[in-house]
């Protein structure tokens, strides 16, 4: 069903993969616009017992997209270095593909508290109001991951 990676020497174990996935602030979800052509917009986000949380506001192309088709690829990158006596990069990247569903209630007050925890630890009580002041202007989505790989120069 998805393709395995081309360049498997530059695969990374589960431990690096998680590592990534919970120390990135952003990644680059992807999704398919009316049109057909691909679209990819940065978002912060939240990766929790397999699933990959981001908030978003109540309308966009991004949730045009997730309408039209809940199937979306999400690609993070971290620990970036120019080699450029070697042409090359190095980096450790994660690509994930999964089905993306709107999270309500409970669920949703949860996440948006780790969400505060992860981008604004030293501010909880200001963005506990912020949650509260902005939660009917919001979205929250979740895509529960079915296929993740990473890679890295070594």
């Amino acid at each position: 069903m998805f393709r395995e990676m081309r360049r498997s020497e530059k695969a990374l174990p589960e431990s690096e993969m998680l590592d990534i996935m919970n120390r990135a602030e952003y990644g680059v979800l992807s999704t398919t616009s009316e049109n057909g052509y691909p679209y990819g917009v940065p978002v912060n986000f939240l990766f929790l017992d397999g699933s990959i949380y981001f908030h978003s506001a109540l309308e966009g192309h991004k949730l045009d997209n997730i309408a039209l088709g809940n199937k979306a690829s999400f690609c993070v990158v971290t620990d970036v270095s120019l080699m450029a006596d070697t042409f090359n990069t190095k980096y450790r990247s994660v690509i994930s593909f999964g089905k993306v569903s709107e999270v309500y209630g409970g669920k949703k007050q949860e996440i948006y508290v780790k969400i505060i925890e992860k981008f604004s630890k030293g501010y909880i009580e200001a963005g506990m109001k912020y949650i509260e002041k902005a939660g009917p202007k919001a979205r929250l989505f979740r895509i529960e991951v079915e296929h993740m790989t990473a890679k890295g120069l070594k």
